[in-house]
């Protein structure tokens, strides 16, 4: 009886949930869509589109302005896309992630008695992404010129009234940011006042910035008028940014400040296009970005409850909690020890991460009544005919003491949640792009007088080849980041394509996402908005030396009934509450029947779109 009460209460929860008001209400839109974190940013990206521009071009803007306003990243960050190709039928990969610089080597930071990577700083830094994201996007996929889809950030860097959160986070990071000559001068205005960073709604300026996207857009027009095509054009902008007179000036500030990139770093650095992993999942086609981001992991995921009647649990009952979370700290474990880039060796094991004869033995260790702590990395190589040339690391895994549960604190929960933008588009010719931009956020070091923000994305590196023999710093190697776009294609059409900001909570948030939607049927608007749960078990990819797993750690939306809550506890979780778990998730939903293209976007942030 008691069991069949639980799972009655969490149906009705979930009649509930969808027949209630979201607080946000879905846009709906027939020509076009552009969803990301800032609303000044969805309205250049709807500026494009009216102009004529496809939802290439509209993400380009989208990426260009988001990096001009500092908050959650910046030019010097990265920038990792889906995109699908209505004329081939193809989603395409794009691994615009910098790389670590020459120098960079585990010896070098053990040196200065690290046990990982800064978290901020020059030493932090990757090589530059975003710039050559935007240029390979739009000259590859795009329609318009470089000027016209940078005008409206070089409209923000000639001056923006900041936002109060921005302009706060520079006030609250200021005795760091001193320590930087270039990034002081731009983001305390006021220096010697009581407040020195500027205040909401004041005229944010940035000029260094401003003349390096002069230049860039100096470029395009110059080849243009030599009579490049529309391509080249934009490719000579690229250009000039990594070989030329804006590579100099970032280098030599980049190195004044003590940091390692050169210019050999820059020209040699390329975005790749890529083609993505993928799963089906009832029907369902999930794209993800390769295994240099945790992308991989949702796929994992899905795998794994695939073995599972989800539906028949009931929605955030506590066996649908248990469940969904024992699958997500067992793909995390895997992605822990056996992710990395793949252009350099070795090999990840992918084929057997990803099948579903791996996902099988996985799920047959989900207990339905205990949490499985620790979760250790499985073996996927007899799933794929290799035997596993990392298996004394495995054993030092599993011989390793449990660890003793220490509730995470503040600091421990910001590097958790520590977030970016998304940013999404679609328009009716059927061009769909999901990005995950991010890098070079508050409080941010500027490489000389760029104006461009260095990214702090290398310390997602370890040091130490047990934790993980796949992501291990080296020079010219892109570190495995938790930046995780999807898109999701059903009868070869498609179907979602959705992104949510933070760090290791981003295929938590998408996973849960996705299933509102395929297997509770909830709106694009409702699943977007819906509680769900957070795991700390794991390995965090940010942050300083705490980035051990917080066993059995679990956050759980404050709305949770006690008996749900008791029922966890009664599994070994230790629970924690907020009013909002749903992410930051920004989300389009395709609607075939009709024609029309849903938005979501959640209530968690300030995210939000315009459509047409």
């Amino acid at each position: 009886m008691r069991k069949f009460l639980i799972l009655s209460f969490s149906l009705f929860q979930l009649l509930s949930l969808q027949a209630q008001q979201t607080q946000k209400p879905p846009l709906h839109a027939k020509n076009w869509l552009a969803i990301t974190g800032k609303p000044l940013a969805a309205t250049a990206g709807a500026a494009i589109f009216q102009k004529g521009g496809n939802a290439v071009d509209a993400a380009c803007a989208m990426i260009a302005a988001t990096c001009t306003m500092w908050d959650v990243l910046s030019w010097g960050g990265e920038t990792q896309a889906l995109i699908y190709n209505p004329h081939t039928g193809k989603v395409i990969g794009i691994n615009a992630l910098g790389v670590a610089p020459t120098g960079a080597t585990p010896e070098f930071f053990k040196g200065k008695g690290m046990k990982y990577v800064p978290e901020y700083g020059p030493l932090a830094a990757v090589t530059p992404g975003t710039p050559g994201g935007i240029c390979t996007m739009l000259a590859e996929y795009g329609t318009m010129s470089l000027k016209d889809v940078l005008t409206p950030a070089m409209q923000m860097a000639a001056g923006y009234p900041i936002e109060a959160q921005t302009a706060n986070s520079m006030e609250r990071g200021k005795e760091r940011i001193k320590q930087w000559p270039y990034s002081k001068a731009v983001f305390l205005p006021h220096a010697g006042q009581e407040r020195e960073a500027p205040e909401a709604g004041e005229i944010f300026k940035q000029n260094d910035l401003l003349e390096t996207l002069r230049k860039m857009v100096e470029a395009e027009q110059q080849a243009l008028k030599k009579g490049k095509n529309r391509k080249d054009a934009i490719y000579a902008a690229y250009a000039r940014f990594y070989t030329g007179d804006i590579a100099k000036e970032f280098v030599r500030g980049c190195q004044e400040q003590g940091g390692l990139i050169t210019e050999a770093d820059l020209a040699k650095w390329k975005v790749r296009i890529e083609e993505p992993m993928s799963v089906n999942y009832k029907g369902v086609d999930v794209y993800k970005l390769q295994q240099w981001t945790q992308g991989p992991a949702m796929l994992q995921m899905l795998n794994i409850l695939e073995n599972f009647d989800l539906k028949s649990m009931g929605y955030n009952s506590a066996r649908y909690i248990h469940t969904v979370t024992q699958a997500m700290q067992l793909a995390f474990a895997d992605r822990d020890f056996y992710y990395g880039d793949p252009y350099f060796a070795p090999e990840e094991p992918m084929k057997g991460l990803l099948s579903k004869e791996y996902a099988k033995e996985r799920a047959k260790l989900i207990n339905p009544t205990k949490n499985l702590s620790p979760a250790l990395p499985g073996d996927p190589y007899p799933f794929e005919g290799q035997t596993n040339p990392f298996a004394n690391f495995l054993q030092q895994w599993s011989s390793n003491k449990p660890l003793v549960y220490t509730p995470p604190d503040e600091k421990y929960m910001e590097k958790l949640w520590l977030g970016t933008t998304s940013v999404e588009a679609a328009d009716s010719a059927g061009w769909v792009v999901s990005v995950t931009p991010s890098g070079g956020w508050l409080p941010a070091c500027i490489a000389g007088k760029t104006g461009v923000g260095m990214s702090q994305r290398m310390q997602s590196f370890v040091l130490d080849s047990v934790l993980d023999p796949f992501n291990v710093v080296e020079p010219g190697k892109h570190p495995r980041v938790t930046l995780t776009p999807t898109l999701a294609m059903k009868d070869g059409k498609p179907f979602l394509s959705f992104a949510v900001q933070g760090g290791d909570t981003q295929d938590q948030n998408l996973l849960q996402f996705f299933l509102n939607v395929t297997e509770f049927g909830m709106t694009v608007q409702e699943a977007v908005e819906a509680p769900n749960v957070n795991t700390n078990q794991l390995y965090l990819s940010l942050g300083g030396e705490d980035r051990k797993p917080k066993p059995g750690s679990l956050l759980v939306n404050s709305n949770t009934p006690d008996w749900i809550r008791r029922e966890l506890m009664k599994m070994g979780y230790k629970l924690m509450y907020e009013d909002r778990t749903s992410g930051p998730v920004n989300a389009i939903y395709f609607d075939s029947r009709h024609g029309s293209m849903w938005g979501g976007s959640s209530n968690h942030g300030e995210d939000y779109g315009v459509g047409w």
